[in-house]
């Protein structure tokens, strides 16, 4: 199978092996003559991102980088990017790498050309009207890992420094107007993390799913996501160099991004404020909080989880959707619980609080309340 494409949804995506190479062809598409490459401090000087920024000053436009993010992005990071973005004079940003750098890149290229602070446009109503779109700069997305899929997302997941809260800052013109997916980025993937991203696609795909709003076009997105992670994320996982698993594992982190507009659910509504907070890793937290969330949600999902099980050549139905469900968690080496993955004397309270006014909560089928969502944390702890 040619796993090479050009395709048009959700926006203009050049996918396939090597495909890096078209990145300055790329920024010119988006209208840039100066880009500001985003990345993190791990991914700053390896030399997939040498590479990207060679091409880009190869084609006459430039050599700026930044990397100076957090693991989950922070405000403060935004207001540093934004500084060295205006100082540089640059016209577009070039969000490259995990979802930090290409969270951070895309609010950088959001906020260039605004008056107002960041957090007046909270993914709150229709807050997002108060941005300038003229105010809006182009953005090309370069995934360096399969799983957060922000590269096809209109909206970035920003962290309070005061409140120590994860904030959904959103706009259509977020969405990157060029993505190129290029698995042979994300060759190098240790194992952990090829794991803690691979899982977080999976769950965006399985809340998704599982989200009761109306979205057809979602839940079959959702369902083909889920798929394509039960066949390719082991093989990724068991050889990091399996390029027709990384392939599809970038199609599926990509499709669970896309899925995930009907809705999420308790799995991200749990985890913001855990990785927020306790700062762990965003698809490892996620895939840690999946099997008690199930379980939560068992009288309102066993009936179409009897159908994606089928679908997915899982036996048992629900049951064995959970079963299977543990079964990865083993095999990839996910802590059983939040404890096992670092979230030592945590305040209840607070992440109670925080889990309930977290947008997520509206896509779960099953209504959280203080005291299930409690109940919940406790579990998993």
């Amino acid at each position: 199978m040619n796993l090479t494409g050009n395709w048009s949804y959700p926006t203009a995506m050049r996918f396939g092996a090597g495909r890096i190479a078209e990145l300055p062809e790329a920024c010119l598409a988006a209208g840039m003559k100066k880009p500001l490459l985003v990345t993190d401090k791990g991914l700053a000087n390896l030399p997939i991102t040498a590479a990207a920024l060679d091409l880009i000053e190869g084609a006459g436009l430039g050599r700026g980088i930044f990397f100076d993010v957090d693991p989950n992005p922070t405000d403060a990071n935004v207001a540093e990017g934004l500084k060295a973005y205006r100082e540089g004079g640059y016209d577009g940003v070039v969000a490259f790498g995990g979802g930090s750098g290409l969270d951070l890149g895309k609010v950088i290229a959001f906020m260039a050309g605004q008056v107002r602070p960041l957090w007046d446009f909270e993914d709150i109503g229709d807050w997002w009207t108060r941005a300038d779109p003229a105010g809006i700069h182009p953005i090309v997305a370069v995934p360096t890992t399969a799983g957060t899929g922000s590269e096809v997302g209109r909206a970035s997941v920003i962290t309070n420094n005061e409140t120590h809260e994860k904030k959904i800052i959103f706009h259509p013109q977020m969405l990157p107007a060029v993505v190129i997916c290029d698995p042979e980025l994300t060759i190098g993937m240790p194992k952990f993390i090829t794991a803690g991203t691979g899982l977080d696609a999976f769950a965006h795909c399985v809340e998704a799913y599982s989200s009761p709003h109306y979205h057809p076009m979602s839940q079959g997105i959702a369902l083909e996501g889920m798929r394509l992670v039960k066949e390719y994320l082991p093989r990724a996982y068991a050889d990091g160099s399996d390029i027709e698993a990384r392939a599809h594992m970038m199609s599926a982190a990509a499709m669970g991004a896309t899925a995930f507009q009907k809705g999420l659910g308790a799995i991200h509504a749990l985890s913001h404020p855990i990785g927020a907070v306790h700062h762990t890793h965003h698809g490892t937290t996620n895939a840690v909080c999946m099997p008690e969330v199930l379980r939560f949600n068992a009288d309102a999902i066993a009936a179409r989880f009897d159908m994606a099980a089928a679908y997915l050549e899982i036996e048992g139905g629900f049951a064995g959707f959970q079963a299977y469900v543990d079964g990865l968690n083993t095999a990839m080496g996910i802590p059983k619980t939040l404890t096992e993955l670092g979230v030592t004397d945590p305040d209840l309270d607070a992440l109670v609080d925080a889990a309930l006014r977290d947008p997520s909560t509206g896509g779960n089928p099953v209504e959280m309340t203080a005291q299930n969502t409690r109940a919940l944390f406790e579990a998993l702890l």
